[in-house]
């Protein structure tokens, strides 16, 4: 059987918060909101309407899970959000108050921005090199 990611867990204090963030500032897909009980939910997206992998947005659970909401990577970008139109993506995101931490560049792996989720991780926003139109950046990036 081939193997792939299917799931990704994201340590979060607010599950509401989250969910708003992710399904309707950045238009991913709320795939499950389960009740567990206690508090607790399960609770998935996906960008895009894809399901192929996902996002558990995991409700931290101690002060040790609570200590690493926002910087589960030790200040490095966490995920990397590729798209087929960047200037459309990136655009949009401003316009709905994401937080990018620099202009967009050009690289030689694709045009990409560093963004912050609504808790502190860093996400890589990046059209691969090749990768249709990348609305004019590639040139002035």
């Amino acid at each position: 059987m081939p193997q792939r990611i299917a799931t990704v867990t994201l340590v979060i204090d607010d599950y509401d918060a989250a969910v708003r963030f992710y399904v309707y500032t950045l238009g991913f897909t709320l795939n499950t909101d389960t009740p567990l009980g206690e508090g607790k939910r399960w609770v998935t997206v996906s960008p895009g309407g894809q399901v192929s992998t996902q996002l558990l947005l995991a409700k931290a659970d101690g002060a040790t899970q609570a200590s690493r909401i926002g910087n589960q990577t030790g200040g490095r970008v966490f995920l990397f959000l590729e798209t087929d139109d960047f200037l459309r993506d990136y655009t949009l995101y401003q316009a709905r108050g994401v937080r990018f931490l620099e202009q967009p560049r050009r690289e030689s792996y694709g045009t990409v921005a560093v963004f912050t989720d609504c808790f502190g991780n860093r996400w890589d926003l990046i059209q691969p090199a090749g990768a249709e139109s990348d609305g004019g950046w590639g040139s002035e990036a």
